[in-house]
This record gives structure tokens, C-alpha cells and sequence, in this order.
């Protein structure tokens, strides 16, 4: 009996001792003085309290939804991590804003000096570049991973590529050519040149790649801005298969590249050319792109998908029914 009643009296002093520690938040010194301890005999009911399992920490997130919903599009898409922001009803432009400032905290958290950074042109893009705010400057050179848009100044890779290299305190290194060639050979000659093949093999060593991924569907489509022609056939596109837009490249629902003439024209690395990459962080928001974004993920290209909640719902929701189908 002896012994039992002093287990019970030294449980009962551990027990309320984390109670003082983990649960009311006071210091160890605190606690010892409270109780007529030593500071070491604190410390040491709190590690014994530890090794019998008496404390188990909980923690859950105000937004527990959005990490349930990241949780389950690393799990379903395959993916190293996600980041789900909240969507703002009647405002896709504040939505954006939202993705964008969590893809550039992401990015800078994971920065290191000595990157070599490689970017996208896009809406989405620009909000990260936006919404960069470091505490200190970088060493790190931001290279474009396409040709750049003439008439599109805020969006351009060539823009966007400076405006980071700026913010971040480094260096940005241009490609000095159009998006798209007037032909392949003219194509294959501009990537041969020197001064842009050296930004494309930098580009192809990229410690991290951040992406925008395109719709070809709905009104205002971002391919459409990049489209060197007036008025692109939009049904042709969808009745060839085409999903969605990546690194410029129109790409098919299962992520592989469509028969589609203008994708040989292209000034630019092709999707599959980051799979060297380490890190390439896909930044998008809105429910138009769920296919877009489904192809991407399709063909492997991303490893973090940066969006908002409405369209991670609705990307999982296809994913899982298809899956199921399976």
C-alpha cells in the first residue's frame, strides 16, 4: 500500500506540474517557486511526466478546414505540400492576392542564398511578385522560363523576373526573344543563340521554378493573352483535347503535350524540362482552372500547389470521383 500511495502523490505532483507548465503557461522557475521546488526537480517531473505519456500536444489551426483540404491534395495529387488560402466570395482579384501572398511566404521561408530562381509570366505570378515583402536581401538570380509578351508589360516574364529580382535584393537575367517563333526552325536558331541559351540552362538548374498554369476556356483566359494570334479558335482547341496551359505549352488532360502547331514554335523550356528542378511551385486561383490544374498535376510537374479553397475543393472532387471510377 506504501508504495501505491507514493506512486499516486508522484504522479499527482507531475501531473501538476504540467498542468502549470502546458496548460496555464507558466515558466519552470515560476512553477518552483509556486510549489517549494528546485528548478532542476521542475524539469525533471516535467521529462518524466513526458517519458509516461502524460503529455500529449494537440494543435489545430483556426483555418483547420484549409489544412485538412492541403492535407488531402498532397495525399490524392501526389505532391511535397500545399498551401490553401481562403476564397473571397464576388472577389477573384483579393483571391489572388491571397494565393499570391502565401506563395511568396512560402518562397521565402525555403529561400537560400545562391538560388537560381526560374518564373512563368501570368496574373499569378505577378501577385507573388506583388506581395513579396523579405526582411532582408538575397543572393539569388531570377531567370524567365519563357519568351516574353509584347503588350502585356505588368505580366511579362521579362518584367516579372526584374520586379522579383528587385524585391529580393539579386539579379534578374533576361531572355531577349518573343514567346513564339515564326516557325520552328526560327524557333530552334533562338534557342541556339548564346545569350539565350545561357538563361535557359540556368533556368533548367533552378533551385525552385514558380509557375502560373493557364485555362484555354473561360473568358479572359490567360493563354489568350500570350496567343500570337487575334482570334484562336477556341472550340478547335477544347475538340483536340486541349485542358489547360503550362509553361505556355498547351497541354491534353493527362498532362502530355497536344498536336497542336504553335506548341513547336515556342521560345521556351518544355514542361517536362523541370523535372531537374527541385522545387517548382504552382500558383493559381479560381475554379476555371480546375482542368488546367489537373493536367499539371497529371503529368508530374508540380511538387507544391499554392491555390485557394473553392478550386482545391473542386480539383479534389474530380480527382477522387475519376479515382473512384477507377
Amino acid at each position: 500500500m506504501a508504495d501505491k500511495k507514493e506512486d499516486f502523490e508522484s504522479i499527482r505532483q507531475i501531473y501538476t506540474v504540467l498542468m502549470l507548465h502546458f496548460v496555464e503557461g507558466k515558466k519552470q522557475s515560476e512553477i518552483a517557486a509556486a510549489l517549494n521546488l528546485s528548478a532542476s526537480k521542475v524539469n525533471r517531473l516535467i521529462n518524466q511526466g513526458r517519458r509516461l505519456g502524460m503529455v500529449k500536444i494537440s494543435i489545430e489551426s483556426p483555418f483547420q478546414s484549409l489544412v485538412e483540404l492541403e492535407k488531402r491534395l498532397v495525399e490524392t495529387a501526389h505532391l511535397t505540400g500545399s498551401l490553401v488560402t481562403p476564397t473571397v466570395s464576388g472577389s477573384a482579384d483579393t483571391t489572388l492576392q491571397q494565393v499570391g501572398r502565401a506563395a511568396a511566404n512560402h518562397l521565402l521561408e525555403t529561400l537560400r542564398d545562391g538560388d537560381v530562381i526560374a518564373i512563368t509570366g501570368g496574373k499569378a505570378v505577378s501577385a507573388v511578385v506583388e506581395n513579396m515583402q523579405p526582411e532582408r536581401a538575397f543572393d539569388v538570380t531570377v531567370v524567365p522560363l519563357t519568351g516574353g509578351v509584347q503588350g502585356k508589360y505588368y505580366t511579362d516574364v521579362n518584367h516579372l523576373a526584374t520586379r522579383l529580382a528587385e524585391r529580393l535584393g539579386g539579379r534578374a537575367m533576361l531572355i531577349h526573344a518573343p514567346l513564339f517563333a515564326e516557325s520552328r526552325e526560327q524557333r530552334d536558331m533562338l534557342m541556339e543563340m548564346a545569350s539565350i541559351k545561357e538563361v535557359f540552362d540556368l533556368a533548367r538548374k533552378a533551385a525552385v521554378a514558380l509557375v502560373g498554369i493557364g485555362s484555354i476556356q473561360a473568358p479572359g483566359s490567360s493563354y489568350y493573352d500570350l496567343h500570337p494570334l487575334p482570334n484562336p479558335d477556341r472550340e478547335l482547341l477544347v475538340k483536340s483535347g486541349v485542358s489547360g496551359e503550362f509553361l505556355a505549352h498547351l497541354v491534353r488532360e493527362d498532362g502530355t503535350l497536344a498536336d497542336y502547331p504553335l506548341n513547336s514554335r515556342l521560345v521556351a523550356l518544355a514542361p517536362e524540362e523541370l523535372s531537374q528542378c527541385p522545387r517548382t511551385i504552382g500558383v493559381v486561383a479560381g475554379v476555371e482552372k480546375v482542368l488546367p490544374i489537373r493536367a499539371a498535376l497529371a503529368g508530374r510537374f508540380l511538387d507544391t500547389l499554392v491555390l485557394d479553397e473553392e478550386t482545391a475543393g473542386a480539383v479534389l472532387d474530380t480527382m477522387e470521383k475519376l479515382q473512384h471510377v477507377a
